[in-house]
């Protein structure tokens, strides 16, 4: 459905330039929930801003391939890229972007925000306005959400409120492809719940893909079909969830998931020492290697090839291959 071929995106920045994305390789496939792991910083959120075709300077594609499946009018499937995508926002691909509190417009009403997502060349647009209010409360009625917020601005709604107001803009047009960019951050762990147990629901219901951006890992362990982690801009692993929880293969996906809080067990959890490497001058070997507890003299100057070591489960790492003999 979405296929990234070294894909590398970077910012170019007054101080030099982010290698932001470097080199991606992965597919998103129908009917799925794909999601993407990684520190703050690793560029997963520009990596989702890339898929929904979302590119301003100082973001821009310097190499690679991005492409989608979509399937027109008469049912035919075509390909499309950057630049082709955006024209089908909203009713192929949507996304809900990361803080709803400075997200939704603050001057408008929440129903006219519905209004203004629908495409032109919609159906429901020739409609009206009526048509398009009619719907929206049938929708929100499904969701178990107010009518009433329809009226309101930003400001007058709870934050959980505002993140289920932006999922519920996302999905009423019933996208193939909902792109959701950390969609329970600053939230309590109520409303959290809520939230994904909402995702998940619409995902089933609507039998469509969803891809969600979470530097929690509890988050997609709860959700996740399939799991990409990120570093630094790389993909250091790739598989199915169930796989990666089990056998973790990176160092760092092995440290990300010992740090995760278990019933139970009151051992003092430590975080990840160091930092992650400056990405406008990143070292020339694994990026990982600086903070890695397995680290070998080859690591520093040699950067790791993206190998299949099980059925589906992909780990970028000198461990594994020919380096590791």
């Amino acid at each position: 459905m979405l296929r990234l071929r070294d894909l590398k995106c970077y910012y170019d920045t007054p101080r030099g330039v982010v290698q932001a994305v470097d080199g991606v390789t992965f597919e998103v496939r129908p009917n799925e929930v794909l999601g993407i792991a990684g520190e703050s910083g690793c560029g997963k959120s520009t990596l989702l801003k890339v898929l929904y075709d979302y590119i301003q300077p100082p973001l821009q594609i310097v190499s690679g391939n991005y492409e989608a499946d979509f399937p027109d009018d008469n049912g035919k499937v075509k390909t499309i890229g950057p630049g082709e995508i955006r024209e089908h926002w909203w009713e192929f691909i949507s996304y809900i972007p990361q803080g709803s509190m400075s997200v939704l417009n603050p001057v408008i009403r929440i129903e006219n925000q519905f209004f203004d997502a629908v495409p032109k060349e919609h159906p429901l647009k020739a409609k009206g306005k009526k048509a398009i209010r009619e719907r929206v409360a049938a929708y929100l009625k499904e969701l178990e959400l107010p009518v009433e917020v329809l009226k309101s601005y930003a400001h007058q709604l709870s934050g959980g409120m505002k993140q289920r107001v932006l999922v519920a803009l996302g999905t009423f047009l019933h996208p193939q492809i909902v792109l959701a960019d950390e969609p329970t951050t600053a939230l309590d762990v109520v409303v959290q719940k809520g939230i994904l147990l909402m995702l998940i629901e619409l995902q089933q219901q609507m039998e469509n893909t969803l891809v969600v951006v979470s530097h929690d890992m509890g988050v997609h362990y709860q959700i996740s079909d399939r799991l990409a982690i990120m570093y630094a801009g790389k993909l250091v692993e790739y598989g199915p969830t169930d796989a990666i929880f089990s056998n973790p293969l990176h160092p760092y996906t092995q440290m990300l998931i010992q740090s995760l809080p278990r019933v139970g067990d009151r051992a003092q959890r430590s975080g990840i020492s160091g930092r992650p490497p400056n990405l406008i001058d990143p070292p020339a070997g694994c990026r990982f290697a600086a903070r890695c507890p397995k680290v070998m003299e080859h690591c520093n100057h040699q950067e790791p090839a993206l190998l299949q070591i099980e059925p589906e489960h992909f780990v970028s790492c000198h461990l594994y291959g020919e380096a590791a003999s």
